[in-house]
C-alpha cells in the first residue's frame, strides 16, 4: 500500500495563520513575534520546542524539519544586533538547512486555550483558567488543595522537578489560585492584590519570599522551562492537524 505523506503548506500561509491565531499586534513584547528566520517556501515537517537553542536546531535538522515553532526565539531586548558567537552558530545552522523559525513570546503565554498558561492549567487539572483582567498574563481558577504542601506535590509530580514553595502557613488550604508561566515573579503583587491564596510561576527572586510570608499569599516557583513546555506543542499540534503537516515536539531539558 502507498505510504501516506504529510501535506505541504506555503510558508506565508502558515505565518498568516499563526498571526491570526496568536494576535501578536496586541502585545508590546521584548522581541519580534512571527517569522524570525526565513527558510524554504514550502513546509511539510514542523518541529516545536520551548527555546530556539542550538540543541533544538540540531535536533530539528536531524528530524528533517522545514520549520521550527518556539516560545523563546533568537532576539531579545538589550541585544546589540550583531550576528556573532552563539547567535552566529544558531542562525548559520538554520540558514544552512533552509529552516524557517517561528517564535511567539507573550502572545503564546496569553492564548486562552493553547497558550502556556492555559495549557499549564489543563495539565494540573485547573482548567484553562481565565485572565485576572482583560489582556492580563496572570490566569486564575478555583481549586481545592487541602494545603500548600498538596499543591507543591501536585506540581512536582506533573512537572517532574522540585518546586520552591514559600508560605506563612504551609497547611493553609488553597481555594483560589493564580499563575503565570515563566519568569513572572514580578507579577506577584498583582496576584496578592487580587486576593488569591497562592501564586504559581517559574522563577523566584529575593523579594517574593518576604512578600509571601508577610501577606499570607503562598508563592511557588516551579521552573521557567518546566512551566512553559506546553504552549508551543499545543499550537503546533493544531497547525499540523489543520494543514496535514508532520509534527514533532522536541524536549531540550533545562533546569532553569
Amino acid at each position: 500500500m502507498p505510504t501516506h505523506l504529510p501535506a505541504t503548506i506555503d510558508r506565508d500561509t502558515l505565518l498568516a495563520r499563526c498571526n491570526t491565531l496568536l494576535k501578536p499586534e496586541n502585545f508590546k513584547d521584548y522581541g519580534p513575534n512571527g517569522l524570525q528566520v526565513e527558510g524554504k517556501p514550502r513546509i511539510h515537517t514542523l518541529v516545536s520546542g520551548v527555546t530556539a537553542s542550538l540543541a533544538l536546531i540540531e535536533a530539528a535538522i536531524e528530524a528533517r524539519a522545514d520549520a521550527i515553532f518556539v516560545h523563546h526565539g533568537l532576539f531579545w531586548r538589550g541585544q546589540d544586533g550583531r550576528i556573532t558567537g552563539w547567535m552566529k552558530q544558531r542562525v548559520q545552522r538554520l540558514l544552512e538547512h533552509d529552516i524557517n523559525l517561528f517564535a511567539y513570546h507573550l502572545p503564546l503565554d496569553a492564548h486562552p486555550e493553547l497558550g502556556n498558561n492555559a495549557q499549564l492549567g489543563l495539565q494540573l487539572g485547573w482548567g484553562t483558567g481565565s485572565p485576572l483582567e482583560p489582556q492580563s498574563l496572570i490566569f486564575q481558577a478555583s481549586v481545592d488543595y487541602p494545603s500548600i504542601d498538596h499543591l507543591q506535590q501536585a506540581l512536582e509530580e506533573k512537572l517532574g522537578r522540585s518546586v520552591t514553595a514559600i508560605a506563612a502557613d504551609t497547611q493553609c488550604p488553597i481555594r483560589r489560585l493564580a499563575w503565570c508561566s515563566g519568569g513572572a515573579q514580578g507579577y506577584f503583587q498583582q496576584a496578592i492584590d487580587a486576593g488569591v491564596d497562592a501564586f504559581v510561576t517559574g522563577e523566584i527572586s529575593e523579594p517574593q519570599a518576604h512578600l509571601a510570608r508577610e501577606t499570607g499569599v503562598a508563592f511557588l516557583a516551579a521552573g521557567h522551562h518546566a512551566t512553559e513546555r506546553f504552549g508551543a506543542p499545543a499550537v503546533a499540534t493544531q497547525l499540523a492537524a489543520e494543514y496535514g503537516l508532520a509534527h514533532r515536539f522536541i524536549e531540550i531539558d533545562n533546569p532553569a
